[in-house]
Formats: C-alpha cells, structure tokens, sequence
C-alpha cells in the first residue's frame, strides 16, 4: 500500500473469524455529514459485511457515528452505503461469492488522497479449531520472542 494513507478503522475480529483470500479497495458513497464523522474517526466495522445486489455493492451493518455539529441533517448511522467498484471487479466478486463459504468482509477504513476507502476482503470463514490453533501459534511466537530477549540481556 501507499505511504500516505491515514487509516480510520481496522476490523481486527475478521482476521481472527476468517481467512483472507483477497483483498479489494472500494470508495464509498456517502451522504451529507457521514465523511465529516469518518475523518474523525467515528467508525466501526465490527460484524459488517458487504453484499452484491442487483449489480451494486453494498457495504451493510457499518456504524459511522452521528456527526453532532449537524444534529438535523444526519442519517441512520447503520444505514446499507454503496460501494464504488468497476462492473466487472464487482462481477468478479460476486462469481466467488457463489461459491460455498465466502463472504465479502471489509477489513479497514482509511483515508487515500483525501478520499474514503474500505479495503474489502474475500473471506472463508474459520473453524473453532483454526481459531484455537491460531491462538496458540500466537501465544507461541510471544514465548520465543520473550525468551530471546532474556537471552540478549544476559
């Protein structure tokens, strides 16, 4: 990815539910003050997802914050947004999508060239025993990486 990307929001629980085939970057529609709460920093992508309906992707279940300065002109804040993608990358998704076990789950927000995008990634879902596996690979690396540092201090 490029340097001068600020990221606004990580869904850190998706790589823990899921494996990742791919990744795709999106822009997203949004309407009157949504940007002026992402900019902040008032997102969450935790159990969202996105869809492909009729031809269109759409990014559900997202929660951006009310924007609070603009109290009257706000909108439901887990409100479905459309996501901007060529035809075909959308076509693309929607062919892999079909088959059995994957699901299109956005991975973080962020902003590229002063422009809102979500990273959206083409997942399986994971087993409770991948899960538990991961876990104890993580837990693991941590033990090694403690006892090398003991090490170097002596």
């Amino acid at each position: 990815m490029a340097d001068h990307l600020q990221v606004l929001a990580t869904n850190r629980k998706a790589y823990h539910d899921y494996h990742i085939e791919e990744t795709f970057e999106a822009g997203i529609a949004f309407t009157g003050t949504e940007i002026k709460s992402v900019r902040a920093g008032s997102v969450n992508l935790r159990d969202s997802y996105a869809q492909v309906r009729d031809g269109e992707l759409w990014l559900i279940n997202v929660h951006i914050a009310p924007y609070e300065p603009a109290s009257r002109q706000n909108v439901d804040p887990y409100r479905d947004r459309k996501l901007l993608m060529h035809r075909r990358e959308i076509l693309r998704l929607f062919g892999r999508v079909q088959e059995k076990g994957f699901t299109l789950i956005p991975l973080r927000m962020y902003l590229k060239k002063n422009r809102a995008k979500v990273e959206i990634g083409l997942a399986r879902g994971k087993r409770q025993y991948d899960k538990r596996e991961a876990i104890s690979r993580r837990d693991a690396a941590r033990e090694m990486a403690r006892a090398l540092k003991v090490r170097e201090r002596e």
